[in-house]
């Protein structure tokens, strides 16, 4: 009784120390990808938003930077992004390594390492909710400062009247203070529309290009950082291609507080200004992924690697 007890125990720690490296890697893996990525998510944000105001990705580059500068422009709502990103990708990570132990131990599989792409996918689906509660309300305050000049630009017929500049705390105070804790988690169901489907197709993808690059004689994990990268930009292209409509809707629901369902928001959207709307901000969205996500997943697999020899050794 006593080994019986003792194997428990170090498969517990096994599973806490497992867990905690995920969330680590995850967290370093979103850091990265903020850095690598932010001025071309603030361009994305901006042209889902407002698609009327610019002519392009390039007018909007060029506006934004001419009005705004690099830090404050293209570089605006990076502090939540941060935070968003280590939220997201530090639990997103713990959660799919936990749900591809849950998934192996369904299908009798003994190792993580054994289960399909397919199993995979499905792991990063249901992992995906679990992110979209913690990614929600710092995504709102992120996708709002981005877009912050362009609204109060909406709202009053010039220029001299915008208001401040606000940060991401005294945002965040204010909507608190309006709308309560429910109004940082405007958007939840359409961020959850779009991270579970999205996530399916960013896992799926990220493990279906690695069989493919690996050697016969190679596992997935031993393919080396290039392939690696060409990996997660793949999982990444794949993801924004599929998620995009919904992503859409979710920034305007976001940034211009919407109460309408995001079913209603996606209709009119179509019906006013044509399908095409769904697909503003595209372009800046891809050139920004491919990047952004090998860096992510660069940073992610190889800090995993690094910490789980550490363990090993000590």
């Amino acid at each position: 009784m006593a080994f019986e007890f003792g194997e428990k125990e170090n498969q517990q720690l096994n599973n806490i120390r497992t867990g905690l490296i995920d969330f680590v890697s995850g967290s370093l893996g979103g850091i990265a990808l903020v850095y690598v990525g932010q001025p071309l998510d603030t361009i994305k944000v901006k042209m889902q938003t407002f698609p009327s105001m610019y002519k392009g990705m390039v007018n909007c580059f060029l506006q934004t930077m001419k009005t705004d500068g690099i830090i404050r422009g293209l570089y605006a709502g990076t502090v939540p992004a941060l935070v968003a990103n280590v939220a997201e990708n530090s639990v997103l990570f713990a959660a799919y390594g936990g749900c591809q132990k849950v998934i192996s131990n369904i299908l009798d599989i003994k190792k993580v390492e054994d289960l399909t792409s397919m199993q995979n996918a499905c792991a990063g689906f249901f992992a995906a909710f679990f992110s979209s509660l913690t990614l929600c309300p710092t995504e709102l305050i992120k996708c709002k400062l981005q877009a912050i000049r362009e609204v109060q630009m909406e709202t009053n017929s010039s220029l001299s009247v915008v208001k401040k500049k606000i940060g991401p705390w005294g945002l965040t105070r204010e909507i608190l203070k309006e709308q309560g804790i429910r109004g940082l988690f405007t958007g939840l169901s359409s961020t959850i529309a779009r991270e579970m489907p999205g996530y399916f197709f960013f896992f799926g993808g990220y493990e279906v290009t690695r069989e493919l690059l690996r050697k016969p004689d190679e596992s997935r994990n031993d393919i080396g950082w290039q392939k690696t990268m060409v990996a997660g930009a793949v999982g990444g292209t794949v993801l924004w291609l599929v998620i995009f409509p919904a992503d859409v809707v979710k920034s305007r629901i976001q940034v211009k507080n919407l109460k309408t369902p995001a079913l209603v928001v996606m209709k009119d959207i179509i019906r006013n200004e044509g399908i095409n709307s769904l697909y503003n901000g595209l372009k800046p969205t891809l050139i920004r992924t491919v990047p952004a996500t090998a860096t992510l997943f660069v940073t992610y697999e190889y800090t995993k690697k690094i910490m789980l020899d550490f363990f090993e050794n000590s």
